[in-house]
């Protein structure tokens, strides 16, 4: 989902899914836009699984989920040169990160891994400076990990809430927006069918967020 100008969506869970047990697992990430297409129309793509390019080693089994690496790209339309990767190793399997992208990190969702001789558990991510060779190799219980990384962006980034913008008065302006609830003419319009309700700005909510 790219937010651009300004999107809204709904999460909804069935009243079936909620009155059993149940569990979900996953990673919600945020990439913001280059500042020449922070404005750009909000937009939306779904691939299936089976549409995302798969790499494969010995040990290493990954998915490209975004951009381009190890000579694949994914489906996905991206906005800035960029990729991300989920990759699941058997234990003492090395993976190497590319070497031709600018920015470069690790999360570590399951196992361990080494790097350079120090060891990293779930739930710990690493940035690595540009230009360096970095390999990782999982523990004795395997590991699962995102691989992210790609081009530096050259403009600061600021969040406030649901709202990013490289402009401090955008989100002033988006804030405003929210809270005046034009939903038929205003920046934002709620999604169509599931329209009755919304997450307002209160003043606890404006307590709470830095500015």
């Amino acid at each position: 989902m790219v937010a651009g100008r300004g999107v809204t969506h709904s999460e909804r869970t069935s009243a079936e899914t909620r009155a059993t047990r149940h569990k979900l697992f996953g990673i919600q990430t945020w990439i913001a836009l280059p500042e020449d297409r922070e404005d750009m129309a909000p937009d939306f793509e779904h691939h299936k699984n089976a549409a995302l390019p798969e790499i494969l080693d010995s040990g290493v089994k990954a998915k490209l989920i975004l951009g381009s690496a190890y000579g694949q790209t994914s489906p996905v339309t991206m906005q800035s040169e960029t990729f991300y990767v989920d990759v699941v190793l058997d234990p003492f399997a090395q993976f190497p990160l590319p070497d031709d992208q600018e920015d470069r990190g690790l999360y570590v969702t399951e196992g361990s891994v080494e790097i350079a001789g120090d060891v990293f558990e779930a739930g710990r991510m690493m940035v690595f400076r540009p230009g360096d060779r970095i390999s990782v190799r999982a523990g004795e219980r395997g590991a699962r990990l995102m691989a992210l990384g790609g081009a530096t962006l050259n403009e600061k980034r600021y969040i406030w809430w649901n709202f990013v913008s490289s402009s401090k008065d955008r989100i002033e302006e988006a804030k405003e927006a929210w809270k005046e609830g034009d939903w038929e003419n205003g920046l934002f319009q709620l999604p169509p069918g599931d329209d009755e309700e919304h997450i307002p700005i209160t003043q606890e909510l404006e307590k709470t967020m830095p500015r």
